[in-house]
């Protein structure tokens, strides 16, 4: 007799509400998120260059690998000191 194994977790995704968007960026401070992929940081270097011009304070954060979810400590250091985040997806 076979067995078969599904590799798949059962875990239920969470189901969050988005949040309400800001009116405005004035006095806010924007996080751009760098997930490790080739080129991203390209991306990211234009936006920060882009909100820096217009004013917008920006601090710029990069997880270890894009293989693995962002590090506890990682996301705990972003929710602390920004108030919006920019993730940078690229190939």
């Amino acid at each position: 007799m076979q067995s078969l194994l599904d590799p798949t977790g059962e875990i239920e995704p969470v189901i969050r509400s988005p949040i309400a968007k800001p009116d405005t960026l004035e006095g806010k401070t924007l996080g751009l998120l760098d997930i490790s992929k080739a080129k991203g940081d390209i991306f990211l270097d234009r936006l920060e260059e882009l909100f820096s011009d217009r004013g917008v304070k920006v601090r710029r954060y990069k997880k270890p690998t894009f293989a693995k979810p962002a590090p506890l400590k990682l996301i705990q250091e972003i929710t602390k000191e920004v108030d919006i985040v920019v993730e940078g997806l690229a190939d």
